[in-house]
């Protein structure tokens, strides 16, 4: 919750700052129209998520790049509508248009900036151990389907709305899973992964976020085609 709150602080403070710089310009300088390029458009993004969506070190700001373009927009319209709750995301694009927000997603669906190498491991073995077990094969008995049907072999995702799981941190993984399950993280029906989180224990969910957080990137971590994985579930954000 420390964590959550830096992040807000610092974010609060950056947009400050920003707008304050913009005042100041504005009283002391002719108006000048920004450029229209999509640089532009994304420098918001970039304090946290990089210049290219590449990630930060802070846990808390994703990778973004080279996920599937309709993943990347559909997290935006659900920020954006209030399906997924973080107040700075929220007010950000509160008042942005279907249209600007995909020419988002396809920018950084278009980055390929090199992955990071992966977190060292703090978990001890056992915890790896159910986190690859979990990952590669489920848990039939409790009807947790294994994280590789949806998001493929590799963990790169799948065309056009399936997201790589790679390059990400363990805590955020850990949160997002958490989100899930709560219901503070949602998607349209039918939410696959509401459903499945709400089937992981907190043990799950830790030794799936450490085991993927371990993982280095594979030699082509490029999304798998659409079509190419038989889903075990109906997701509505691959539909819609």
């Amino acid at each position: 919750m420390r964590n959550v709150a830096k992040l807000g602080t610092f974010f609060w403070s950056a947009l400050f700052a920003f707008f304050s710089i913009g005042a100041f310009a504005a009283d002391n300088a002719p108006l000048e129209r920004a450029p229209d390029t999509m640089q532009a458009r994304v420098m918001g993004c970039a304090t946290c998520h990089g210049s290219q969506g590449q990630g930060t070190d802070n846990d808390y700001f994703p990778r973004l790049s080279g996920k599937p373009a309709g993943y990347l927009y559909n997290q935006l319209l659900a920020f954006r509508d209030g399906r997924r709750k973080y107040p700075p995301m929220n007010y950000l694009l509160a008042y942005l248009p279907d249209a600007y927000l995909k020419q988002i997603a396809e920018y950084f669906a278009s980055e390929h900036p090199p992955f990071p190498p992966p977190s060292p491991v703090t978990a001890d073995a056992n915890t790896l151990d159910l986190g690859k077990t979990l990952v590669t094969k489920g848990n039939a008995s409790r009807n947790v389907p294994a994280c590789v049907s949806c998001h493929g072999a590799s963990m790169t995702g799948m065309e056009p709305a399936i997201p790589g799981l790679l390059g990400l941190h363990a805590d955020y993984l850990s949160a997002q899973l958490g989100a899930w399950r709560y219901g503070t993280r949602s998607t349209v029906a039918p939410d696959c992964m509401g459903q499945v989180a709400k089937l992981l224990s907190d043990r799950d969910i830790t030794a799936i976020a450490a085991y993927l957080a371990s993982l280095p990137a594979p030699a082509n971590p490029s999304p798998v085609a659409a079509g190419s994985l038989k889903m075990p579930l109906a997701c509505g954000s691959v539909h819609n």
